[in-house]
């Protein structure tokens, strides 16, 4: 199984820059992460530090955010968020240059919240322009943009896999590109009650990337309810071959206890 982990969720108990060599030290060869820095367009040398300490590690990244404004704040994405166009634009460019550098590939744009001085129409209109022009802008490094559904946030609209498909269809309609794709993180779409299973049949070799947590508490696998190994061979049996992103909270003492467990048992 090819994991790849969320260092940006997992292994928090370290500076953001040494949790690459902590999750290589815990025997995986991937990571990915949220937008890592405070402004759309950081600093040379704070882009720098961040490369570094992905190459230093001697993993691969494998997945990097748009920035998605402050999440700890409630804020869940720039992709709708009427009057930061130039931003999310200038953002684009960034994340194009750290995917072309680290060999990344993968890049997810939260959707973001509603807005009370706009209408939802209008936001979505704003959105499909901006996923095409992130479409366009990874392109050029043969990159592809991710959408999701999100649980927890009661503005976000994007809550089923039917809710990001549309989506995902209009902007390839509308604006002609055909590297988008839909991010199935088992733990938002169960949280949110759709049919993870339905969705795993009608959509498994379509999938841009897997995420998982376990539920309730979002918590490791093993740790709740959630079928995850079954979802995860079906998505595989169904055409899915990319890596599976752990995404999910565990002090670091037993972040990985299941993974080596899972391997005792092999």
């Amino acid at each position: 199984m090819t994991y790849t982990v969320n260092c940006s969720i997992l292994l928090t108990e370290l500076p953001l820059l040494e949790r690459p060599a902590a999750a290589k030290a815990a025997g995986f060869d991937a990571v990915e992460f949220w937008w890592p820095f405070e402004s759309s367009v950081p600093g040379d040398a704070e882009v720098a530090g961040f490369e570094n300490a992905v190459t230093d590690a001697g993993v691969q990244l494998t997945g990097l955010n748009f920035n998605a404004g402050n999440m700890p704040g409630g804020d869940r994405g720039l992709v709708s968020w009427a009057g930061r166009e130039s931003e999310f634009k200038d953002n684009i460019d960034v994340v194009a240059e750290i995917g072309a550098r680290l060999g990344c590939k993968a890049f997810n744009a939260l959707y973001g919240n509603r807005q009370d001085d706009f209408t939802p129409e209008e936001q979505d209109e704003l959105a499909v322009r901006n996923l095409a022009a992130a479409a366009e802008g990874v392109a050029r490094i043969g990159g592809t943009v991710l959408l999701e559904p999100v649980s927890g946030a009661p503005r976000y609209p994007l809550l089923t896999a039917d809710d990001a498909l549309r989506v995902i269809t209009r902007v390839k309609a509308e604006a002609g590109v055909d590297n988008i794709k839909f991010l199935a993180d088992f733990y938002h779409l169960a949280v949110n009650g759709d049919d993870v299973e339905s969705v795993i049949e009608n959509h498994a070799k379509d999938f841009g990337h897997i995420q998982i947590a376990d539920n309730p508490g979002r918590g490791a696998p093993g740790t709740g309810t959630l079928p995850l190994g079954e979802w995860i061979a079906r998505s595989r049996e169904l055409g899915y071959e990319g890596y599976i992103g752990l995404e999910y909270k565990e002090p670091q003492e037993t972040a990985f206890s299941w993974a080596i467990r899972q391997h005792a048992s092999q």
